[in-house]
């Protein structure tokens, strides 16, 4: 019988070594990126609601609906690039055969670079890395000291940006209101774009109502860029969320002839669906999730028909509704396995994946904003979604954001990101040596080398969460999450202003396109 032990062999993780003071400036320099204890794209799909034979049942299903019912209300391009490469059009439905649709999945980008303005934020979309950030056309601004909901607008989709920015766990920004101030469909568009884009270097995204909007605001991320036409192509760093279909299986006219656009100008593209159990689409949730399916396949085959590995995300948003009123629940159980479901069938298929999870129905943030958020959050990044959309700031289902909810969010996404991430098992982790020398020596662990040098690379700490005993809590201000948020908030709008776009560009841009965010609010705030 030999005398194994776990570990056996491993360097002595609880030995002293010297070098303290070194180690302790370290700390408080902070990790290296490579040592950090979550970073973007950590490998996730643990969690998986389906089977390999309920994957297979799921998409068999999507296919048979395409191929025999159809997609409704279909634009001239569509039929025309469809029809050629095999599908057929019956009174105003376009069929899609079941060999388009794989032809297209098997040649459809299983990946793609999302750029950011600062290439080092750049993230990789595909395979299992997971990724959390914003979304959402929310109207309304959750305001802390009024404790109401006001109209937003294109001030706050900018001051967003800067927020957003600014927050470790939140890896791309697509904008998460509407601009209510803006009168014109292009305008709005145009405007939209512009303020996301001057707020972050991130990775972005955003939507538009019509194929000339993509267009223009194309042009301006060439200025953006230096100028050059076709740098953005070059370099895409904005997302376009896609509307296309209005369910159940049926086009939606500007958003499909955007969509051509979008193709056209180089524009990366989600294409989404957002059905609502038991109103647009079936109360059965596998029956949701087929629908969803059923609708983004046929995008993705035409735009493969159109430009094959062109970079799209497949944006399965089924959506769950309280049945008892109808109304939408982003918050609920069912909503977050549904959606981990969606994430896990589009990895299953080797395509990029994007769900909404964080939709919380509360309308401010309270405790009951923060179990909705942590539980479909959870859920949807270990299920292995690629992009985690409205996983910070969204409330009242989707019809208010609150600043103060995407500083608390972005706490919740470095603790969701942290179980993403899972334990490593290694001989040093495994730590035999070092309980063996505190069982014979100090009898705890709290001056050992091993736990000094991986407090910052083991655990995550929260920014605005409250770990204080009751009585420090108290001696501190007995503040609550969304006070401490606020004051975080009122100190970044206050100070914090990016500049990667210069005066010069900028004076260019305004020249030519109709901007309406005052040009002194990108650098002092008149609010904050």
């Amino acid at each position: 019988m030999t005398d194994s032990k776990p570990g056996q062999g491993a360097p002595r993780a609880g030995r002293r070594a010297g070098g303290r003071a070194a180690r302790v400036a370290a700390r408080a320099a902070g990790p290296t990126e490579d040592k950090r204890p979550v970073r973007p794209g950590m490998s996730g799909g643990r969690y998986a609601p389906l089977s390999e034979s309920d994957c297979r049942q799921v998409y068999d299903a999507a296919l048979y609906l395409i191929e025999d019912i159809g997609m409704g209300s279909p634009i001239r391009e569509f039929v025309d690039v469809v029809t050629a490469a095999g599908g057929r059009v019956m009174g105003d439905r376009l069929h899609f055969p079941r060999t388009i649709v794989e032809e297209a999945v098997s040649t459809a980008a299983g990946s793609f670079t999302w750029y950011g303005f600062d290439d080092s934020r750049s993230i990789d979309v595909g395979g299992d890395r997971v990724h959390f950030g914003t979304a959402g056309a929310a109207v309304s601004v959750w305001e802390h000291e009024t404790r109401r909901h006001r109209p937003s607008t294109l001030l706050d989709v900018y001051d967003v940006a800067r927020l957003v920015d600014t927050l470790e766990h939140i890896h791309f920004h697509v904008r998460t209101l509407v601009a209510r101030d803006m009168v014109e469909a292009r305008d709005l568009d145009v405007n939209t774009a512009y303020a996301v884009a001057m707020g972050t270097t991130m990775p972005i995204g955003t939507s538009f109502f019509q194929p000339e909007h993509v267009v223009e605001t194309v042009e301006m991320f060439d200025q953006m860029l230096g100028g050059r036409p076709g740098a953005f192509a070059e370099r895409p760093f904005c997302v376009a969320n896609n509307t296309f279909v209005v369910p159940p299986l049926r086009y939606a006219e500007d958003a499909a002839r955007s969509m051509v656009a979008q193709v056209q100008t180089g524009m990366p593209i989600n294409l989404l669906s957002a059905g609502q159990a038991g109103a647009t689409s079936p109360a059965a949730l596998a029956g949701s999730l087929t629908q969803a399916l059923a609708e983004c396949l046929p995008a993705l085959a035409f735009v493969n028909l159109m430009n094959p590995g062109h970079p799209c995300v497949m944006g399965l948003w089924p959506f769950v509704s309280d049945l008892r009123t109808g109304a939408m629940t982003g918050g609920s159980g069912a909503e977050a396995v549904l959606n981990a479901a969606a994430a896990q069938m589009a990895n299953w298929l080797g395509l990029p994946s994007g769900v909404p999870a964080g939709m919380a129905d509360s309308k401010l943030p309270d405790n009951q904003a923060g179990h909705e958020k942590g539980l479909t959050v959870a859920l949807a990044g270990n299920a292995g979604a690629n992009l985690v959309y409205e996983s910070a700031g969204m409330l009242a289902s989707l019809l208010a954001c609150s600043f103060e909810g995407l500083v608390i969010d972005n706490d919740m996404l470095g603790a969701v990101n942290r179980t993403v991430r899972g334990i490593e098992i290694n001989p040093d982790t495994l730590s035999v040596e070092v309980i063996r020398d505190v069982v014979h020596g100090a009898g705890h662990f709290l001056g050992q080398d091993q736990t000094l040098a991986i407090m910052q690379s083991e655990y995550v700490y929260p920014d605005i969460g409250d770990r204080l005993s009751p009585d420090d809590w108290f001696d501190a201000g007995a503040t609550s999450a969304d006070e401490r948020a606020r004051d975080h908030v009122k100190r970044v709008l206050s100070t914090h202003f990016p500049s990667h776009v210069s005066p010069e560009i900028d004076a260019v841009i305004r020249e030519r396109f109709d901007i309406y965010l005052p040009v002194g609010e990108l650098t002092a705030s008149s609010r904050w």
